[in-house]
């Protein structure tokens, strides 16, 4: 043993650390993120009047808003993860392939959003849609810039969610690109006679999988979770429901927002998942 501790020090080898302590990290990291949780479940199940009770869980299906406010983040969610994919990808090709020097000022504005406050942005969203519709009146275009405020889908929302979710999304792509000879792959495509759509369809994304799973994820959890854009402009998608329904129903807000969560855990759970697999493959 001490030959061997001797030799450790000798070549630099680094030192394991217990399984003690290992043990311990383990143990702290899941209290730091089980104990919130069950305190939330039992406060949705359990009141002093009742005791034991899951009638919070079974009024989701018949609360009024749920199923619409769900249903509307879910489709700008999955608005928005298509559109930033399709700005985002090929402009980090086109970048990386074509004029290399622009990467460190596209990289600048796509981390921007970053360091501009919600409260900003959204206040100049409200002004641009105002003095738009005023400028726009008697154009065209007027009737275009109401159908992106829609209350059934606002479009304007997937806009604004676009620029908030695109330094996330952009560090993702950015990471599983750094990972594969992207040149190289573009080239022996296009040599073979493969058009541009075919290479970056065939060739690009099943190596980005991974990346691409990343910024899907982190997109539908932004949006599922954002609050501060939707509520000042007056649309309410699930987070400003959860908002709207704590102030009488604080039981089935805790307990949606818990569902949420386990929804999140799953799908990516899920994701990983079927990852693993085709990477053993």
């Amino acid at each position: 043993m001490v030959a061997l501790t001797g030799l450790e020090r000798v070549s630099g080898a680094p030192r394991r650390p217990p399984r003690a302590w290992r043990g311990l990290v383990f143990l702290l990291a899941g209290a730091y993120f089980l104990i919130p949780l069950g305190t939330s479940l039992w406060y949705t199940i359990h009141t002093p009047a009742t005791g034991v009770s899951f009638a919070a869980y079974g009024e989701l299906l018949t609360a009024d808003g749920f199923v619409r406010s769900l249903s509307l983040s879910l489709g700008l969610a999955a608005a928005t993860i298509v559109l930033v994919l399709l700005l985002a990808l090929p402009a980090m090709l086109a970048v990386r392939l074509f004029a290399p020097r622009l990467g460190a000022v596209m990289e600048v504005l796509c981390t921007l959003p970053l360091v501009v406050p919600p409260i900003t942005f959204v206040a100049g969203i409200g002004t641009s849609l105002r003095t738009g519709t005023e400028v726009l009146a008697p154009t065209p275009f007027w009737g275009t810039l109401i159908a992106v405020q829609d209350p059934a889908f606002p479009v304007v929302l997937v806009l604004a969610y676009v620029v908030l979710v695109l330094p996330f999304v952009y560090r993702s792509l950015d990471a599983g690109l750094r990972t594969m000879d992207v040149r190289t792959l573009v080239e022996a495509a296009r040599n073979l006679g493969a058009s541009w759509p075919y290479v970056l369809v065939r060739v690009i994304v099943p190596n980005l999988r991974s990346a691409l799973a990343s910024a899907s994820f982190l997109t539908l959890a932004l949006v599922l979770g954002e609050y501060t854009v939707a509520s000042l402009l007056g649309y309410e998608p699930f987070a400003v429901w959860i908002v709207t329904v704590s102030g009488s129903k604080g039981q089935l807000s805790v307990a949606v927002s818990i569902l949420s969560l386990l929804l999140i855990w799953l799908l990516l759970l899920a994701v990983s998942t079927v990852f693993s697999r085709e990477k053993r493959k």
